[in-house]
């Protein structure tokens, strides 16, 4: 090579340094080497390297290339690991009452230590309180996963729920509506403890009408699929999904309403008359209509066996607050008085209940993973029972993938935010969970977590082990407290 060919080739590789240097674009955090989850097309995706700047993910990608493009002043090890989205728990609750208030707020680091980076309340006795924590959790004032919230439930006239907005007409409902949009509230909760069959369906639809989603407990005198049909957009339990496999739900929906049989007599009947092609037709329509059916299959199962289940002892009630703890005590109290006979068809009624979960997948209904966690529901816990479901989806027919989807794809898809939230790819939020296990092999992986990434800032392992420790500590003085009085 001639001298003035060297000196040419010498200053366009020095040309190139510039330009590389300007290149390489500056990313907040940078996890490497992870192997990535792909939720929707259940299979995993090695050595790639996930960037993020701020709440969002800015690159993903074969790892070479990723760490090429992209320096990060936050670097997370991925390797030998898994990286899925954030869990979603679409079913808990707050409540006991305000002078609970820091016991239930003690409840939302439990969230992010166990992955869970949002979660939808559906009501309590504290509504207003929570509605404060949503919006000091989005201002960065409070820490804890997403929230999202009903506020108050719409309700009959004195009914056994606190905190609800009564209702014993249509221009009641009506102004319940009004109210609750004036509240911005995510969704809207609908029960049945004293609220006429005809108001719940006339409540559905307006609440369709002011633009948000319906949830709720359907009247025992209402079919399924007469709150489908007014517009409900996700059913609340799988015991309701088992009803509308009964063949004869609308005679004894009727019967009921008419009060020719008690409600005893209506479980009776309806846990006896279970029909698979009554069922199929059902979830068909479930499916067609974009009605999301949440389970809570960790909270009918933990009921159903009290009798039996020793819970004096779980590990997991050293971070539950003596407030909540003891409003376990009614259900426990109920479950005593059972007779032989009650205890086992409660067992059956479960094993028929939980029966019904591979139905729903294979008729396409979007199972959506939610616990029922919270005051009241005697040791549902709080962010750990999210993993609990997750392996009693797959214990009752549910692949592992599927399982997964339930509590990373299906609240974004019924919310409508599925466009950012629910995959690691690139414009998502950068809500994420590094798992030391595959999940697609075992859903138990879901529990093995590294690192939590919320809303794009790292939570490492002794990061997530400090606020556990954190959680225990206040419960420890709050129980010290208590003793003393």
């Amino acid at each position: 090579m001639s001298v003035k060919l060297a000196l040419i080739a010498l200053s366009a590789a020095a040309s190139l340094l510039p330009f590389q240097a300007m290149a390489q674009q500056k990313a907040d955090v940078l996890i490497r080497h992870a192997t990535v989850v792909d939720v929707e097309h259940a299979r995993t995706i090695p050595d790639q390297a996930v960037a993020t700047v701020g709440e969002k993910i800015v690159a993903v990608g074969n790892d070479a290339e990723v760490a090429k493009a992209w320096a990060a002043t936050r670097q997370v090890e991925g390797k030998g690991r898994f990286l899925i989205p954030g869990l979603w728990d679409m079913h808990m609750h707050f409540g006991g009452g305000p002078e609970l208030a820091e016991e239930n707020k003690a409840l939302l680091p439990l969230y992010v230590a166990y992955g869970i980076t949002t979660i939808r309340d559906c009501a309590g006795d504290m509504a207003y309180d929570v509605l404060d924590w949503r919006q000091q959790i989005a201002d960065g004032k409070l820490f804890g996963p997403r929230l999202l919230t009903s506020g108050p439930k719409i309700e009959g006239i004195k009914p056994v729920w606190k905190g609800t907005l009564e209702t014993g007409s249509e221009a009641d409902v009506d102004a319940a509506v009004a109210k609750l949009v004036a509240l911005k509230v995510d969704f809207v909760k609908i029960t049945d403890s004293t609220l006429k069959p005809e108001l719940f369906l006339y409540a559905v639809r307006k609440v369709r009408a002011a633009g948000l989603r319906a949830s709720g407990h359907i009247p025992m005198a209402l079919t399924v699929g007469q709150a489908v049909d007014a517009g409900i957009s996700s059913i609340e339990h799988l015991s309701y999904a088992y009803k509308a496999g009964v063949k004869d739900e609308a005679r004894i929906a009727a019967d009921f309403g008419a009060a020719r049989i008690d409600r005893a007599q209506a479980q009776a009947e309806l846990a006896a008359g279970f029909d698979p092609a009554t069922a199929m037709a059902s979830y068909a329509k479930l499916r067609d209509r974009n009605v999301f059916v949440t389970p809570t299959l960790n909270i009918e199962r933990t009921l159903a066996y009290l009798d039996s289940d020793d819970h004096s002892k779980d590990a997991f009630l050293a971070y539950i607050g003596p407030g909540i703890r003891k409003t376990y005590q009614w259900r426990i109290d109920r479950a005593a008085k059972a007779t032989p006979a009650e205890i086992a068809a409660r067992h059956e009624q479960y094993r028929k209940t939980a029966a019904v979960m591979p139905l729903l997948e294979k008729a396409g209904v979007t199972i959506m993973a939610g616990t029922d966690a919270g005051f009241l529901n005697s040791f549902d816990y709080p962010a750990l029972a999210l993993h609990q479901e997750l392996a009693l989806y797959v214990k009752n027919g549910l692949t592992p993938a599927e399982a997964l989807s339930a509590a990373t794809r299906a609240g974004p898809k019924w919310f409508g935010v599925l466009d950012r939230y629910g995959a690691v790819e690139t414009g998502k939020q950068a809500d994420l969970v590094l798992l030391d296990r595959n999940p697609l092999e075992d859903i138990t992986a879901t529990q093995s977590i590294d690192t939590v990434i919320l809303r794009g800032t790292v939570e490492d392992r002794a990061t997530l082990d400090r606020l556990l420790a954190e959680v225990k500590a206040k419960v420890a003085k709050w129980d010290a407290e208590a003793a003393k009085k």
